[in-house]
């Protein structure tokens, strides 16, 4: 009979990768959903620790056996039917706190009930050293828990010193060089299980962190796309209200001329496409002026320059994003066919407050008189034109070219005087 693909696909695969995924599965045994990553990986530790220790019971069940110590034989065999039905229960129930004490109990009194079967320490080859992996074991339960099971594997050596002069009149006759092979492998024994589970801990405690690592990455990149840096910064170290009053910002707000009614007719995923490439472009610009974008509101945008971080030449910076951004939607405008697309651009500068709102979905953003006519002078502007107030104008004459339009109505602000943008000066 013929094998399928996927029985090919594991007959051919390499032994270690096999070898590797066998232990994960065994080691998934002690997980389920209600557990966290750390209490899954210490659950699966105690099942892999526990499922070499029962292989390796077996030399101890043969060579016993072997030698008709039928006793001393059925007590490691004793302890791979309690693994083995201990792993059954726990795959139907998924309740690894029962598997746990059973392990722990039988790990530290089978040693000690197969020493004394023995007749004591040399003729057991120092068969309690394995009851060393109780302690080790429950230190996955805590410091505490951990010290209450040593002292017990303590006590238990302690007691088995005691008795060791009266064992030593039942001792089984082995084979000398049998005796010291046996001590050979208890010793090697203990120590390749200590460190395999150990080295299965520690692995997989990695891979957790690296895991953790990626997703603090990932969160991170995430506040950083809703929040300056130095703001996200900041929230991580603190959970005070984040609120305060810049003197000198200037303020820019863009808007997409006639997007509402063309929109109508596009379909919804073109227009999210043609505002995704609208507005990636601009964010590139901003950041190459070294500017904050604010939010995107519809087919509106906001930036902020001098805040959080105050610095000079801010209305200079907006004043350059604003031609840049003119260029940008030019060029989007070529390359999609879409050439009814224009922008109207307002800029104001002035004090402003600014802090973060939300406690789940955190935002950052700017309040103020700077804010309210920064957006009404866009709203007043032409299209295809940056419209800037006086004082933006004052800030900007020197390095830029800028063309009087004169006295508007501003809602909230009565007639202000307004000036169009025209391009940088060439010195």
């Amino acid at each position: 009979m013929g094998t399928s693909g996927q029985d090919g696909d594991l007959a051919a695969a390499p032994a270690g990768p096999r070898l590797a995924g066998l232990v994960s599965r065994l080691a998934d045994l002690g997980g389920h959903a209600g557990l966290t990553r750390d209490e899954r990986l210490r659950a699966g530790t105690l099942v892999l620790a526990s499922v070499l220790i029962a292989l390796l019971a077996s030399v101890w069940v043969g060579t016993y056996l072997a030698l008709g110590h039928v006793r001393s034989a059925a007590i490691p065999a004793l302890y791979q039917v309690v693994t083995a039905v201990g792993l059954l229960v726990l795959v139907r129930t998924r309740r690894f706190d029962r598997f746990r004490r059973t392990q722990l109990l039988t790990m530290l009194v089978l040693p000690a009930l197969l020493q004394a079967s023995l007749g004591g320490f040399v003729a057991s080859s120092g068969m309690i050293l394995w009851a060393l992996f109780v302690p080790l074991a429950a230190l996955a339960l805590g410091l505490r828990p951990s010290a209450v099971w040593l002292t017990a594997y303590l006590a238990e050596v302690v007691v088995l010193a005691l008795l060791d002069p009266f064992l030593t009149r039942y001792a089984v006759d082995l084979p000398r060089d049998l005796a010291t092979w046996f001590f050979v492998l208890n010793i090697v024994g203990v120590t390749v299980c200590a460190f395999v589970m150990l080295a299965y801990f520690v692995e997989q405690r990695a891979r957790v962190h690296r895991a953790l690592e990626v997703e603090r990455e990932r969160s991170e990149r995430l506040l950083l796309n809703v929040l300056p840096a130095p703001i996200a910064a900041r929230l991580k170290t603190t959970t005070d209200v984040i609120a305060e009053r810049h003197e000198s910002v200037s303020v820019l707000f863009a808007d997409l001329v006639g997007f509402t009614e063309h929109a109508g007719a596009m379909a919804p995923e073109d227009l999210v496409a043609l505002l995704d490439r609208i507005f990636s472009g601009f964010d590139r610009r901003a950041e190459v002026e070294g500017v904050e974008k604010i939010k995107t509101i519809g087919d509106a945008y906001m930036v902020v320059a001098g805040a959080p971080d105050p610095r000079p030449g801010h209305v200079q910076a907006l004043a350059r994003l604003a031609l840049a951004m003119r260029e940008e939607l030019d060029a989007v405008a070529t390359e999609t066919g879409q050439d009814w697309l224009q922008v109207r651009i307002g800029i104001d500068t002035g004090p402003v407050v600014a802090g973060v709102i939300g406690r789940h979905r955190f935002s950052y953003d700017l309040w103020g008189d700077t804010v309210n006519t920064a957006s009404r002078v866009q709203s007043l502007a032409l299209p295809g034109q940056v419209q800037v107030t006086a004082r933006a104008a004052a800030a900007l004459r020197d390095d830029f070219d800028l063309r009087p339009r004169g006295r508007l109505e501003v809602k909230g602000k009565g007639t202000m005087e307004t000036f169009l943008l025209q391009g940088a000066r060439v010195s």
